[in-house]
């Protein structure tokens, strides 16, 4: 039982890691509050579910297809709705202020034409639907392999912004905005990017979610809400702060739901939270932003 429990913990929790990392790095790098993010999630997530029932193909596939969606897409929203915003408030909180305003719209108008696409009804896919058995606890294939793209796609993430030329300027953008043109990086390109690169982590993690959970066109504010929470907890902006946050709130959630009372994870999930918070105003790895 408890090795069950740990595993579903870890696989949750890999999840809202890799959901949450997109969020950090739109807001850490392009300093705006995606309010519609989590729609981008089910968005890719019902992209995953036709995929796999209309073609056949296997939602991991669908990533080479699903990925680049949610770069384009998100691409597109930044010069059309950010960009602007940023030009007139030139940064501050106007500018995480208006974001917020503008994608709480964004949020609407995509989840409507999901609603009209798809109705209101929980959809789900079988996919790798069998056990797998680990240390001597039966574990679904689908949930183990959501936990393997996971770390892939975030370890990846974090080697590439961390070991690379333009990850490095990307990270220069997001500690001091104002002094990245000085050594020659162009901050409006680096944080349009940083907003699309967002986005394709958000395709991503709407795939990883498809093969083992249910999903409506309206549950796109739950994912958002939760990766607010861990992007909060780990610290703004910070990968390695949203990994571990996403560890700790996945593992939380199981316990809570398994030990005490299913009723009861939102409850210990904002206790967590809170004590956080108090602990560290700024996150478990965050610091002061200028």
């Amino acid at each position: 039982m408890l090795t069950t429990t740990l595993i579903a913990g870890f696989v949750l929790g890999g999840t809202y890691a890799l959901v949450a990392m997109g969020l950090t790095i739109q807001y850490g790098i392009a300093r705006t509050m995606n309010l519609a993010y989590g729609e981008t999630i089910i968005a890719a997530a019902f992209g995953a579910y036709l995929i796999h029932n209309t073609l056949g193909v296997s939602p991991i596939l669908g990533l080479v297809l699903l990925a680049p969606a949610g770069f384009a897409f998100s691409w597109i929203v930044y010069g059309l709705l950010m960009r602007p915003l940023v030009r007139r408030s030139k940064g501050g909180a106007a500018l995480e202020i208006d974001s917020i305003l503008a994608t709480f719209g964004l949020l609407f108008v995509i989840q409507g034409v999901m609603l009209v696409g798809f109705g209101g009804n929980y959809i789900s896919y079988s996919y790798m639907n069998f056990g797998v058995d680990i240390f001597g606890a039966t574990v679904a294939a689908n949930r183990l392999l959501a936990f393997v793209l996971a770390l892939v796609i975030g370890g990846g993430l974090y080697l590439l912004l961390t070991r690379t030329r333009w990850g490095t300027a990307l990270r220069a953008v997001s500690v001091a905005p104002e002094s990245a043109p000085l050594v020659g990086i162009d901050a409006d390109r680096a944080a349009r990017f940083g907003f699309a690169l967002g986005g394709a982590l958000a395709a991503c993690g709407g795939v990883v979610v498809s093969m083992y959970q249910t999903f409506t066109a309206s549950s796109g504010v739950i994912f958002t809400m939760k990766a607010l929470i861990v992007v909060i907890m780990g610290g703004v902006g910070n990968l390695a702060g949203a990994l571990s946050a996403g560890l700790i709130l996945g593992l939380v959630e199981t316990f809570v739901a398994s030990y005490v009372s299913p009723g009861l994870t939102l409850a210990a999930v904002y206790l967590i939270f809170l004590a956080i918070l108090l602990w560290r105003p700024t996150g478990l790895f965050g610091k002061a932003r200028r």
